[in-house]
């Protein structure tokens, strides 16, 4: 319990810090002398006096120690180990705190030789026997010994040289040379120990042949067929050496060859085999005689009898020249943790074996070889499940990325190419939840509003909008330190789309269509047929194209050439006026719009008082292919006098051109019709009759003085005027508004006096004539609403309050009344709907 626990296991201790208390934490890890000095932990020195620190995939973390290690305290059968432990949230240590731990393990009896193969070292300790002649030798001159061997030590039982046995030297090094090469060296009153690194200089590979029985299938055991021999090496690491010592006057010496196994796991059918030789020739070397005495094997430093091994599907084979243990994968005991490879995220299954076997021999009666081997098995790519669940009612994407194992950590997000911090995330509208589950396993958890601005909106049919998101997270594996990305892109169909409206009217001169914009046009442009209408394109037209962001509004006059006329009659003309909006990146056609209204003839046809008539002849739906410039009378030698793609315009005499007259008490009519022939075919395939009517009974007093001036003559031109329209305060028409007291506030149903006069030129001969006035409700000439004030000259007769003229009289402010036009307005406001528009 508390932060570290530990287990004496034989000729080791096991010490474990707590993963949730030290947990983000930076760790310096210290082993304590017996006097109290606490000497600092690293690889080298793990490896020289015999500590194996390992990390765990749970984020514990491990030390192991060595019965014989450098600073343990040996005495009647125990070993006693003391550490200490800074642990700080800083990675200068500041601030950190300090765990001291002492642990305390019994260890006997010990074989005359004992081996052990840890992960980073291994370690060869014998019994230092003394023949008894020797013990029972008298020293007569003691400081002749040091005279001879100036290089010996002075204790009673000393290590002085060891020499490592190669195939083309033998090199002798002192003791003191030997540990500065990173060769641990220890004795005991009793024992002589040699620690070595795996990768010391004197370290060789050596492979070693194995005779095993390789068992046939079922069939073939049913067949009582003899089975196969094939040879497998198992490559060990070996040292050879031998280790002289002084006692007394004899310089002893022991053989401390070591070897441990490097390979011989194979992995076949999700099983894990490992075997290890039996007889391995550098600490096998002058037997000529062995026998079993005990294998046993087991997991984490720990064994496991026979039944444990069974319920955990284990197998032990222990057969004539090998040892093999075989472990399904993903059997209890070992772990799976996280693997990147190539950037791929995978996953390897390790299991930290344990076997320990012990021989009779005729060279060291009893020899106890103790073998720890981690196994991971190789990389195998796995897949992350990703799943979006949509939370509708609060509009939220929820995301669940994983199962993970508990050594992977999210750590950045990737959003719209910006690389943020999971506790910034936040910021940009994401929300992360980690899910725990009872395995230990998580899954991480991403809510994003659908209306964030990283969610992707594309409009799909009908009321359909596809939300995407596309975030890409960084994960981190502990404590290897590997990143892996993994690309989440989650899709998402919901039916809130809002398509654009359209509402569409006239107003006797223009068709009008007003859409309102939906949650899906962001990027649909109006088209015209295959006509993109853009605000160059409509000026070209003359026509309107605004868009407030809310609202886009056209507006196309009555003869235009994009709008249809499907019916003509003496009464009324159908005008229609399409548009499409199509999709900006795809041109796809997303949503036809159209206005339709009934215009009166009048637009097209004049009758003026002197029996000419003007007629505008329009190409109607149906009839795309008729070429307007062959529209003719009934007279086939009147022709346009104007032409256009769609429109042919007539001037003619009602006395001229096959017109027809019928007359009844009142009127006089006129008819005609436009007429349009194929090519060698008196049938006409397009007929438009119009007619005009005049009273008959009409008289007038006109008085006529005969000169001889000349008829007058008045042609069309063009010029520039210059013309000024004002707000009086009163209807005198004396004071009018200034620039500074403008907006002007009035109550509804307050008269307003404008005046509008042509400045120049100032000829006397021209006259001011208004035609058309109307109101709007903002400061532009176009924009919708509008009221008209006047039509055509006259007051508009729909109005509640008609506008009254006043006459203009000449005075010393107005030299030219007939330059000057001015009326009378009540002051009234827009009205939607039911509601007043107050601006």
């Amino acid at each position: 319990t508390g932060p570290m626990s530990l287990e004496c296991l034989g000729n080791l201790l096991r010490i474990t810090l707590s993963a949730e208390y030290f947990e983000d934490k930076y760790l310096a890890l210290f082993v304590v002398d017996q006097s109290g000095t606490a000497w600092e932990l690293d690889e080298a020195m793990a490896a020289q006096c015999g500590y194996t620190v390992t990390y765990t995939t749970w984020r514990s973390i491990e030390f192991h120690a060595s019965a014989l290690s450098c600073h343990s305290h040996f005495e009647k059968g125990v070993f006693t180990v003391t550490i200490q432990i800074k642990a700080s949230h800083a990675p200068d240590m500041s601030n950190a705190t300090t765990h001291l731990k002492s642990a305390s393990c019994h260890y006997g009896p010990w074989s005359p030789r004992e081996l052990i193969c840890e992960s980073n070292y291994m370690e060869v300790s014998v019994r230092s026997e003394v023949p008894q002649t020797i013990k029972d030798f008298v020293q007569d001159e003691p400081e002749d010994w040091t005279l001879v061997l100036p290089e010996a030590k002075a204790e009673e039982a000393s290590i002085w040289q060891i020499v490592f046995h190669q195939p083309e030297e033998k090199r002798a090094l002192l003791v003191s040379n030997a540990w500065s090469a990173g060769y641990g060296l220890n004795t005991t009153d009793s024992r002589v120990l040699l620690r070595v690194p795996y990768t010391a200089a004197q370290v060789q590979l050596v492979e070693v042949g194995v005779l095993l029985l390789a068992q046939q299938d079922a069939r073939l055991c049913r067949s009582n067929q003899m089975p196969s021999l094939q040879d497998q090496g198992v490559t060990f690491s070996v040292l050879r050496s031998s280790t002289f010592y002084k006692y007394q006057w004899v310089i002893l010496m022991v053989d401390t060859a070591v070897a441990c196994p490097v390979d011989g796991v194979d992995y076949m059918n999700k099983t894990i085999t490992w075997t290890v030789p039996k007889y391995i020739p550098p600490v096998s070397a002058g037997m000529t005689s062995f026998k079993d005495v005990l294998v046993e094997a087991g997991v984490d430093l720990r064994k496991l009898s026979a039944k444990e091994m069974a319920s955990r599907k284990y197998v032990l084979l222990n057969e004539l020249k090998a040892i093999t243990m075989k472990i399904p994968i993903g059997a209890e005991g070992g772990y799976y943790k996280t693997s990147v490879s190539n950037g791929q995220l995978g996953v390897t299954y390790t299991i930290n074996l344990f076997l320990e076997h012990q021989w009779e021999d005729n060279k060291w009666r009893l020899t106890k070889h103790t073998i720890i081997k981690e196994i991971e098995t190789p990389f195998e790519q796995a897949e992350v499940a990703i799943t979006n669940n949509l939370n509708l009612s609060a509009r939220l994407m929820n995301v669940t990325v994983g199962t993970f194992l508990p050594d992977v950590e999210l750590v950045n997000l990737t959003i719209e190419g910006v690389v943020v911090a999971v506790p910034e995330a936040v910021q940009h509208g994401y929300l992360i939840h980690r899910t725990r589950y009872a395995n230990g396993s998580k899954a991480y958890v991403i809510q994003v509003p659908l209306d964030a601005l990283s969610v992707k909106k594309e409009y799909m049919r009908e009321d359909m909008r596809a939300y995407t998101l596309n975030v890409t997270l960084t994960f981190v594996t502990y404590p290897s330190s590997e990143t892996f990305v993994v690309p989440v892109i989650a899709l998402s169909a919901v039916k809130d789309a809002v398509l654009p409206s359209a509402r569409g009217f006239c107003d006797g001169k223009n068709l009008h269509l007003i859409i309102t914009h939906g949650n899906v046009d962001q990027n649909w442009l109006p088209f015209i047929s295959d006509w993109h209408l853009t605000k160059e394109a409509a000026q070209k037209y003359n026509y309107i194209l605004r868009d407030n962001g809310t609202h886009l509004a056209i507006s196309v006059p009555f003869l235009s050439p994009h709008v249809s006329y499907e019916g003509f009659h003496t009464s009324a003309i159908k005008a229609s006026f399409y548009l499409t909006l199509k999709d900006g990146i795809t041109l796809a056609q997303r949503r036809d719009f159209s206005v339709s209204c009934i215009f009166s003839p009048s637009e097209l046809i004049q009758c003026l008082p002197n029996g000419t008539v003007i007629i505008t002849a329009i190409k109607l739906v149906g009839g795309e292919d008729l070429d307007t410039a062959l529209l003719v009378l009934r007279d086939r030698q009147c022709k346009p006098s104007l032409v256009t793609e769609k429109t042919a315009t007539f001037k003619f005499n009602v006395n001229t051109c096959g017109t027809s007259r019928k007359f009844n008490s009142t009127t006089t009519t006129y008819e005609n019709e436009v007429l349009y022939f194929r090519p060698g075919n008196d049938a006409p395939i397009y007929q438009l009759k119009f007619l005009c009517s005049y009273a008959v009974k009409q008289s007038a007093d006109v008085q006529y003085e005969s000169k001889k001036n000349p008829p007058p003559s008045i042609k069309p031109g063009f010029g520039c005027l210059a013309l000024s329209l004002k707000l009086f305060k009163e209807k005198s028409y004396l004071e009018p508004y200034q620039e500074s007291e403008f907006p002007v506030v009035k109550y509804l149903r307050e008269a307003l006096y404008f005046e509008v006069e042509l400045l120049q030129p100032k000829d006397a001969r021209l006259d001011l004539n208004l035609d058309d006035c109307w109101a709007t409700n903002s400061q532009s000439w176009d924009s919708l609403p509008q009221w008209h004030i006047l039509i055509h000259g006259c007051e508009n007769n729909k109005g509640s309050y008609r506008t009254v003229f006043h006459k203009v009289d000449y005075s010393l402010r107005v030299k030219f009344p007939q330059h000057l036009k001015r009326f009378e307005v009540k002051m009234f406001t827009f009205v939607q709907g039911t509601s007043l528009l107050q601006e």
